[in-house]
């Protein structure tokens, strides 16, 4: 055989090319090529006795060995790498070694690139994080884990979901903290402010309360803008009942007021204007001056310029009197005292001037700057000096306002009136208000449809300080919601729906509001519906009814609105169990039809302290009456008998007092009692007696009971209820 030829290996019967191995292998000197070799046929049927088959195939063994180790060589040969250092040359596979992994194949072949790659063991990747952990410097690791302290705003009410939001912390774990406290909420429950600021100082925060912009930093924010004029003054009048508030008025204005008022008493505000001999106008506010009507004084002082104090020279001061001084001052508005009633008898002047240095009040006279003016209503008495003063006060306050801007104002006093709907009284502050423009007052708005004056005459467009009464509302606005004129209507509307969907939320919350730290006590309620002829006078009732305290009763007014009595309110009333009461308003006639039929009972007041009396009355007989014992005597058991009829009859012998028959009684047995009942008959020597004297032996039965023992005592007792009243 010559030294330079070929040698072949056939690798595969389907392989049809050879290829040539000194490619595959540049280093070594042999040279060997891979042809196709048809596959061996073996004769199956031989005889054993044939030793030349034997021979036959030991050789074909032999051949297949030979075949086999030289194709493992040549496939080692091809996966080494060259770039291989040395001391690496061993190829390390893991998993399960398979022999076909080392054949060459013509993929292999092709791609010479081609080395599966393993994925690194879970254990060696766990050995190198924490290699990498150890590489850390100290405490590194521990500053990682470290708790944030955060300032969390805590408003006045709050959800536990967004509270744990604001801290950053599982809801489940501010839940799990509430439940050790006992009390039990879930993640959209509300907690007031003192709860949620407990809360974060617990888990470790700093809370920051929330502060809504007070009035006077809003009121400090409005600047004016557009055309700048002066605007006439606005003075509101206040004082003690039945001191001549709405008659002083009444004189300055030459009208009637006082005469159509309930009682004598004003019940909500009235807003007037009055001109002066120099043709300047005033605007004047009547407030009540009943308790009842705290907060409407309140809100005539926040309106107002100027304070004019009613005092009538014959009462003095009184307590309506020192309120309305301290709701002045906290306005911050200056007073003027209009000394009422001068033209009576038991007048004493300079007792009023003195007892007014004790508020702060002292008259120039007495060297001081407050301003007293001595009137008459009745006789129309220096009515033009009052004037003088107001006038001369409001150029000392340069009261300025802008009449081109948009109006800006506030709602004195809201009323459903039977053929115009919806009326407020709007008392302007700023701007020009004019016929047909867009509006909200609170959540209502609504289109000017018309505008009143305080004489009924209709006008088009109303400047600053000006009284008016508007249409065209879409609801009753609350007294003392401000007013604010819009660009549009699709404006009004947004801003009054967006009012109305927070005043709801606020209720909601009111209502699911959790005090961690007051445990409420269940009181038994009396349901009320009020209707009123106006807002005020529905407000003052509420709040008087609201006043009404009691450790053991409560007054739940469920509804409080204006205008008539209707079939709603009866059928609220009828589901509620309520009170339904009517103040200067009668129901109409379906609903007093359906009142008579479903029985229930509309009582209707004028006089707001006739109404509160009535409902103080009614909260009274609610409340459990006081029992009153008083003991008669007490017989001690000597013998039990038995009677076929009577059943058991205890022998007793009364020790003190006297045993009455049909008197309550109670069987004590070692200082204990075991029964409460009624004496149903005394025996006495065979004869049945209604009363048995101290030292005498008789025979006692007692209604429902027979468990007598002797030495038991039975006392016999008269109790008596006693009704309370708040």
């Amino acid at each position: 055989m010559e030294k330079d030829k070929k040698k072949t290996l056939t690798i595969s019967s389907s392989l049809k090319k050879k290829i040539d191995t000194s490619a595959i292998s540049p280093g070594t000197k042999k040279s060997y090529s891979v042809e196709k070799k048809k596959p061996l046929k073996i004769n199956r049927s031989f005889n054993k006795t044939n030793t030349s088959d034997n021979r036959n195939d030991q050789n074909l063994k032999k051949r297949n060995f030979a075949r086999k180790f030289i194709e493992q060589q040549t496939t080692k040969e091809f996966i080494k790498k060259d770039n291989k250092p040395a001391g690496k040359s061993k190829l390390k596979l893991k998993g399960p070694i398979d022999k076909r992994d080392f054949k060459l194949t013509v993929s292999r072949a092709l791609n010479v690139e081609e080395i599966e790659i393993k994925q690194r063991s879970l254990a060696s990747v766990k050995r190198a994080r924490l290699k990498e952990k150890k590489s850390k410097p100290e405490g590194e690791e521990k500053k990682e884990f470290k708790k944030v302290i955060r300032d969390v705003k805590i408003p006045e009410q709050i959800t536990i979901q967004e509270l744990s939001n604001r801290m950053a912390e599982k809801s489940s774990e501010i839940i799990k903290f509430l439940l050790n406290m006992k009390v039990v909420a879930t993640i959209n429950h509300n907690i007031d402010k003192d709860t949620a600021e407990y809360i974060v100082k617990e888990f470790g925060h700093k809370p920051v309360i929330e502060e809504k912009p007070t009035a006077e930093q809003n009121k400090n924010k409005k600047t004016l803008e557009g055309e700048i004029k002066p605007r006439p003054p606005v003075v509101t009048i206040m004082g003690h009942v039945d001191h001549g508030k709405t008659s002083l008025l009444d004189s300055l204005r030459n009208s009637n007021v006082v005469s159509g008022e309930h009682g004598g008493i004003t019940q909500h505000i009235g807003a007037y204007q009055v001109e002066t001999a120099e043709k300047k106008l005033i605007t004047f506010i009547d407030t009540p001056g009943h308790a009842a009507f705290t907060e409407m004084r309140a809100r005539g002082s926040k309106i107002t310029d100027i304070v004019i104090l009613v005092v009538a020279a014959d009462d003095g001061i009184k307590p309506q009197t020192v309120e309305a001084i301290k709701h002045a001052k906290a306005a911050k508005v200056p007073i003027i005292v209009a000394i009422n009633k001068c033209d009576l008898q038991e007048k004493n002047i300079s007792k009023i001037k003195n007892e007014m240095m004790q508020y702060e009040l002292v008259a120039e006279d007495l060297s001081g700057d407050t301003l007293f003016v001595e009137v008459s209503a009745l006789k129309k008495l220096n009515l033009d000096k009052l004037k003088e003063s107001i006038i001369l006060q409001s150029e000392l306050l340069d009261l300025k306002a802008s009449v081109s801007d948009q109006a800006r104002g506030i709602v004195i006093e809201s009323k459903i009136d039977k053929g115009k709907g919806p009326v407020s009284t709007i008392l302007i502050n700023n701007g020009k208000l004019k016929k047909g423009d867009f509006f909200i007052c609170g959540d209502t708005w609504g289109k000017v449809r018309a505008m009143i004056n305080h004489d009924g005459k209709m006008i088009d467009e109303a400047l600053p300080s000006t009284p008016v009464e508007i249409l065209g509302m879409n609801g009753t606005a609350y007294a003392g919601t401000e007013f604010i004129v819009t660009k549009s209507e699709d404006e009004a509307k947004e801003m009054a729906k967006f009012k109305k969907d927070d005043s709801v939320n606020n209720k909601v919350l009111s209502k699911e509001k959790t005090t961690l730290f007051d445990g409420a006590k269940i009181k038994d309620e009396l349901n009320i519906i009020i209707k009123s002829d106006v807002q005020g006078s529905s407000e003052a009732l509420k709040m008087s009814i609201d006043k009404i305290s009691h450790n053991e009763v409560e007054a739940k007014i469920i509804l409080s609105d204006i205008g008539m009595i209707n079939e709603t309110d009866v059928s609220l009333a009828k589901a509620s169990n309520a009170l339904l009461l009517g103040f200067n308003v009668k129901p109409n006639r379906e609903a007093k039809k359906l009142a008579e039929e479903q029985n229930i009972e509309i009582k209707y007041f004028n006089i707001i302290y006739e109404a509160i009396e009535y409902v103080e009355k009614s909260l009274s007989g609610l409340l459990e009456p006081d029992i009153k014992e008083t003991v008669l005597g007490s017989a001690e058991i000597l013998k039990i008998f038995k009677v076929s009829k009577a059943g058991k009859i205890a022998g007793s012998k009364v020790i003190s007092g006297e045993i009455k028959s049909k008197s309550k009684a109670r069987v004590i047995r070692d200082g204990v009692v075991v029964y409460n009942g009624e004496i149903l008959s005394i025996f006495r020597e065979k004869n049945q007696v209604k009363e048995v004297g101290t030292g005498f032996e008789c025979g006692i039965s007692i209604k429902d009971f027979m468990d007598f023992k002797e030495k038991d005592v039975i006392e016999s007792y008269l109790s008596e209820e006693i009704r309370r009243s708040i």
